[in-house]
């Protein structure tokens, strides 16, 4: 294994282990100690990766954006062309694995998110990082016909954050909906939208 390769995995597991603390303990259990202990490290190797807990939160997003991008699948997504229902379907299929094998990602999304309205040097950071989402779904919206792709874009994501907040966090959290809820939610705030 490379110089670069063996750095990269190291902060692979940095940036994991601080997800999975924050979904465990929250924004406090978040420490450079901490990250040590649960990955299994030599005391230090966080702060060798990551310095300041700035520059901790910041990698614990860029990983976030990587993982939740493998989660969604949006660049796997059919092409709206090939009409609303396959979209519907995949839409669905994405929001159900956020909310059900990818819950803890969710958990520390949401952490991160929270921290960020505190930081604004992290919320430059986070923003950017969830351009990538934002973008795909105007593109999705675009091409199934929206007259207001900004607008609608923000409804889809306003409604899918909505849905996950309150399945992972909020009082909806011992009921997730199954496919098919997701399915026909979906159907519904897509036919508003493109009017089909």
């Amino acid at each position: 294994m490379s110089v670069r390769s063996a750095g990269s995995a190291r902060a692979d597991l940095v940036a994991d282990t601080a997800l999975a603390l924050l979904a465990e303990r929250g924004m406090r259990g978040l420490t450079h100690r901490a990250v040590d202990v649960a990955a299994g490290l030599p005391q230090g190797s966080t702060s060798n990766v990551a310095r300041t807990r700035q520059a901790l939160l910041e990698l614990a997003v860029r990983r976030l954006a990587d993982r939740e991008a493998r989660v969604l699948a949006l660049h796997e997504m059919p092409d709206p062309a090939a009409g609303t229902q396959s979209l519907v379907d995949a839409l669905a299929l994405a929001t159900h694995r956020a909310l059900t094998r990818n819950r803890e990602l969710t958990l520390a999304r949401y952490e991160l998110a929270l921290e960020a309205t505190r930081r604004p040097e992290l919320r430059a950071y986070f923003d950017a990082a969830g351009a990538r989402f934002r973008d795909q779904v105007v593109a999705l919206v675009t091409a199934l016909g929206s007259t207001d792709p900004q607008r609608h874009a923000l409804s889809l994501i306003a409604w899918a954050d909505g849905l996950m907040f309150s399945c992972v966090a909020g009082s909806y959290s011992a009921r997730v909906p199954d496919l098919a809820a997701l399915r026909e939610s979906l159907r519904e705030l897509l036919a508003g939208m493109t009017g089909s």
